[in-house]
């Protein structure tokens, strides 16, 4: 496997790509030269108000609601660790390896933009952090998103400060992914990194940003994109095996309703269904099938008011990915000025909406797959698809599955971002919650995965059941796909370890890869 190249941070906006490469693959990071001098120059601000007799906010008072209470300065070095300890009050499960890594960078990426004023020694530290692969342990419960992800971030700024636990890479495993529990201070150590002493400004920069929420959208967005892919696959595969048309996908017909992401989808489903012997065994006038329904004909609609979802919450991530998020600010001539841009409200809205959509794309999947269990109105495949129908119940269940799974979406598409509590003495009256709405959202998509697995295991059982009509290139290479991890029709067996197996191919992007290499 080819190493990524290194991804230098501080010369220009980061990419979801930039984001899924170092939170998930594990690319390295290094500084631009060019950042380095302006977080220099940009330090000389702060230590000049430090000295300064009147008070500024983040410099030489408390925080929040604390923020008329002069601090003198030689309690200041306490107040900015004291900052980050208290605010390092997360609790729950902790959060995947994946989400902390992206935190990181992402912070590190404001760091290195000299608008925050701290000192070059902590954006170097940032990097080396994530470079020697340590993962501070970060709780599944404490951000309400405003002032942005502070608990999450300042879990990552304990462990900077040599504090807290830690995650590595277990070195005496075979699995990368195996890692051991540590105290930061024992990692620090091992990595030659030297733990942080924090001063006047530096605690607030490192915990005032929206990372949080917008690691998990920029990964969520990776995601969909081959999921979206898969729907249609998935789609294709239970119209053709279902004995359904692609003529309602014809491009001037999607034309006539010019909405982007209908039109993609209707794009690939015309492709993934070209050339298939079964489509076109029932085409004319004696097929006596007048329309559809609606979760056969309609999957282009549904499935590209998802994509145009997620282009939107695309454009409001690479918005995100370009802005500054600290409280206070540097400005570019050199004031220093409080500011609202750490509440997390652009991001907790998508996030929600993409969680509406990801609900109603795995809704209509699950419809498809009942239909094809349906013996009145799957067109002549036995109940259930089973072998001896009676004794087998064939993929019954797995419905069951996709339906709970399609009821725990639709609980997880209610907004977070409508439900402000409010926080620090009515100081912070009105947040984002979008935190919340991120994590939901992950949720969500794992599961609309799962759903779509069971989709296409059911298509692919379907298409086998037709022969010896055959199907067509796209639908016939994913279902010879499905049977290198799974069995095809037969007598009852043990179902969930090919679910899970399809699942991982999804997952994987797999199923999407080898749809588009087959597809007219």
């Amino acid at each position: 496997m080819t190493a990524r190249p290194t991804l230098v941070v501080g010369a220009e906006p980061l990419t979801i790509d930039d984001v899924v490469a170092v939170a998930r693959h594990g690319a390295t990071v290094a500084i631009d030269p060019a950042a380095l001098d302006r977080v220099a120059e940009t330090r000389e601000v702060i230590d000049a108000l430090a000295v300064d007799p009147h008070p500024h906010y983040g410099v030489s008072t408390g925080f929040g609601a604390l923020a008329t209470t002069f601090i003198a300065p030689e309690r200041r070095l306490q107040l900015q660790a004291s900052l980050i300890r208290s605010h390092a009050a997360g609790t729950g499960a902790e959060v995947e390896r994946e989400v902390v890594r992206g935190i990181q960078l992402l912070r590190l990426q404001t760091l290195a933009s000299g608008r925050t004023g701290v000192r070059p020694v902590v954006v170097e530290t940032y990097a080396a952090l994530l470079n020697a692969g340590i993962v501070p342990i970060v709780r599944e419960y404490g951000s309400l998103g405003c002032s942005g992800d502070l608990a999450p971030l300042a879990h990552i700024a304990l462990a900077a400060m040599g504090e807290g636990e830690v995650r590595i890479s277990d070195r005496s495993s075979s699995e990368r992914s195996e890692t051991t529990r540590v105290d930061a201070s024992e990692a620090l150590a091992a990595a030659g990194i030297e733990p942080l002493v924090l001063v006047e400004k530096e605690g607030l920069a490192l915990i005032n940003g929206t990372d949080g929420m917008l690691g998990m959208l920029a990964l969520a967005l990776h995601d969909l994109d081959a999921l979206l892919l898969t729907a249609d696959v998935a789609a294709a595969m239970s119209i053709e095996s279902q004995l359904g048309t692609d003529a309602v996908f014809a491009a001037d017909l999607m034309a006539l309703r010019p909405q982007a992401g209908q039109g993609v989808s209707g794009a690939h489903l015309r492709s993934f269904l070209a050339e298939s012997p079964i489509i076109h065994s029932h085409k004319g006038p004696e097929d006596g099938r007048v329309q559809d329904a609606y979760s056969l004909r309609c999957s282009p609609q549904v499935h590209g008011a998802a994509r145009d979802t997620a282009g939107y919450a695309a454009t409001i991530a690479e918005r995100e990915l370009a802005s500054v998020i600290d409280n206070p600010v540097i400005t570019v001539d050199g004031r220093i000025e409080s500011n609202g841009n750490f509440h997390g409200a652009p991001v907790a809205a998508v996030l929600d909406f993409l969680a509406i959509s990801v609900a109603d794309v795995a809704s209509v999947s699950e419809r498809r797959t009942d239909r094809a269990l349906d013996p009145a109105r799957n067109r002549g495949l036995p109940p259930f698809l089973a072998d001896e129908v009676g004794v087998d119940s064939g993929l019954m269940i797995a419905q069951y599955a996709a339906a709970g799974i399609v009821s725990e979406l639709k609980r997880l598409a209610v907004p977070a971002s409508v439900d402000s509590i409010p926080s620090s003495a009515m100081q912070e009256d009105h947040v984002s919650m979008g935190w919340a709405a991120a994590r939901k959202l992950r949720r969500a998509i794992d599961g609309l995965g799962r759903v779509l697995a069971i989709e296409i295991l059911t298509g692919a059982r379907a298409l086998d059941l037709r022969a010896p009509l055959q199907a067509g290139p796209a639908t016939g290479a994913v279902r010879d796909l499905v049977r290198t991890v799974a069995g095809g029709p037969g007598p009852d067996r043990f179902l969930s370890p090919d679910m899970e197996a399809v699942t991982a191919l999804v997952q994987s992007g797999a199923v999407a890869r080898i749809a588009k290499e087959h597809a007219s």
